[in-house]
């Protein structure tokens, strides 16, 4: 099993050699301190972190009224919410491991929806 750094830092690999800026965080209280929300166009989330919830952390973030377009990835399909009006900005809820080609035309899904 990968750790979550390797996983985060492949990740990171394959949407940056794709064309896209990238930030990695280690945590969804990591991220929500960053004060990045403003310019984060697409967020893709691990559902099951410490702390803080991927889905939690969503929830926050429509609450405060930022439904940043979101991909979670998870390894417990069973705890993806659906991509659904009761969940705005929710994307896709892809299984680990994900496809490349799949997460790809998801980002460009989401960055669509943000403008």
């Amino acid at each position: 099993m990968r750790s979550p750094d390797s996983v985060r830092s492949a990740l990171e690999s394959l949407i940056r050699s794709s064309g896209y800026k990238t930030r990695t965080y280690c945590s969804a209280l990591a991220f929500l301190d960053a004060d990045v929300l403003a310019e984060t166009h697409c967020l893709i989330s691990d559902i099951q972190m410490p702390g803080m919830s991927g889905v939690e952390m969503h929830e926050q973030l429509v609450a405060m009224g930022i439904p940043i377009p979101t991909i979670f990835i998870t390894a417990c399909p069973g705890a993806a919410p659906s991509v659904s009006a009761e969940n705005p900005g929710l994307v896709a809820c892809l299984p680990k491991p994900c496809d490349a080609d799949r997460l790809l035309n998801c980002i460009e899904t989401a960055l669509l929806q943000r403008h």
